[in-house]
């Protein structure tokens, strides 16, 4: 079993609150992500639970017991770092299997768990190899391999891939991914990457400012993001966000700038009601807006022009002025666009997404 439970954690820098009362349990066998910028406290927490960090308050428990006092060592962990951390004057095999040796496991065991990591991750011709001899990706897996040899009931894994290239980041997310499957461990992972956290992730947590603010399937935070934040930085190209005023026409509700001027659907004005006459945010994401043709006449449409294109071969991003402001566009690679085009582009009406303009909560 490897069930985590933090609850009411907080961590204080004397007078910095670096991390906000957390509150989550995390299922046995589930690979939970923390995502957010820089500063946000994932990393914190994450050491608050290998014990490398000491908790200000809150309790951390595994399996039911609390851990807050235990050391590292004892609290039935294996955290793989950013950095590798590999000895660079021992072997593979040597570094895989350091941390049994200081355990006064029986050579037997030793072998028998270090062969079986290197076969799972494919680094069985390695083991006689220094960390110099290795490529990033190689030096990657025997990390990894050394804390799989630990069997332990949780794994942490603290931005494991940020060191590596573009392509090899890619390869090593499915490994990672086969590998829990494989592994039936818990997982406890943090990145700044959003597209690493919907990939890999059975649930994400989002932080910001220390604060956890929302936690959730990947799917259910890209189409139900609970904020403008998670809203923003769920979602590559980012969701366009839109001051807007809510006007009422003809029975209908309006929502309009100087760039925008577009009839909100029946569902979201029903949510609306109650903002007659006030400023919302209005939130659309960039594949939800199309080159408006006549199949898009009851879609709320408005005029754009292209300032950038971004040819990508899958897709074409359109940077287009509306009024004061730029939002972005993610269309068929197929469309005949040029900078300096004007064009009448249509929102999908079921995807636009509103929030409150002072708390940024989702309406």
């Amino acid at each position: 079993m490897g069930q985590v439970v933090l609850k009411g954690i907080n961590k204080f820098y004397e007078s910095v609150h670096a991390v906000k009362d957390v509150n989550l349990q995390i299922r046995d066998k589930e690979f939970v992500v923390f995502v957010g910028p820089s500063g946000c406290g994932k990393t914190t927490t994450l050491r608050m639970i290998a014990g490398l960090e000491a908790i200000s308050s809150g309790d951390i428990s595994i399996d039911g017991n609390v851990i807050n006092t235990l050391a590292p060592m004892d609290r039935d962990i294996a955290m793989v770092f950013q950095n590798y951390a590999l000895y660079p004057h021992m072997s593979v095999y040597d570094n895989m299997a350091f941390g049994l040796k200081m355990r006064k496991f029986e050579r037997p065991e030793i072998e028998k768990r270090v062969r079986e990591a290197a076969d799972i991750l494919g680094i069985g011709e390695l083991l006689k190899r220094k960390p110099r001899q290795l490529s990033g990706g190689q030096r990657q897996r025997v990390a990894l391999g050394r804390a799989i040899v630990r069997h332990p009931r949780v794994f942490l894994f603290d931005e494991p891939l940020s060191n590596l290239d573009a392509k090899l980041r890619v390869q090593m997310r499915v490994e990672l991914k086969k590998l829990h499957l494989r592994l039936g461990t818990t997982a406890i992972y943090v990145t700044h990457d959003q597209v690493e956290a919907m990939t890999l992730g059975d649930r994400v947590v989002v932080m910001k400012d220390g604060v956890v603010q929302q936690v959730g399937e990947p799917l259910e935070l890209y189409n139900q993001p609970a904020n403008k934040f998670v809203a923003g930085f769920i979602g590559s190209p980012a969701m366009n966000f839109a001051a807007v005023t809510v006007t009422e026409a003809g029975g209908s509700l309006i929502a309009e700038n100087s760039g925008l001027r577009i009839k909100l659907p029946d569902e979201i004005a029903q949510r609306l009601r109650g903002h007659i006459g006030r400023e919302v945010i209005l939130g659309v994401r960039p594949e939800d807006l199309t080159v408006a043709g006549s199949a898009d006449l009851d879609h709320p449409c408005f005029d754009a022009v292209i300032e950038v294109v971004e040819q990508l071969g899958s897709e074409i991003l359109l940077d287009m002025k509306v009024g004061e402001s730029i939002m972005v566009a993610s269309v068929e690679p197929t469309a005949r666009v040029r900078v300096a085009d004007k064009l009448r582009v249509a929102m999908r009406p079921s995807r636009l997404h509103v929030f409150d303009a002072q708390t940024e909560a989702a309406i």
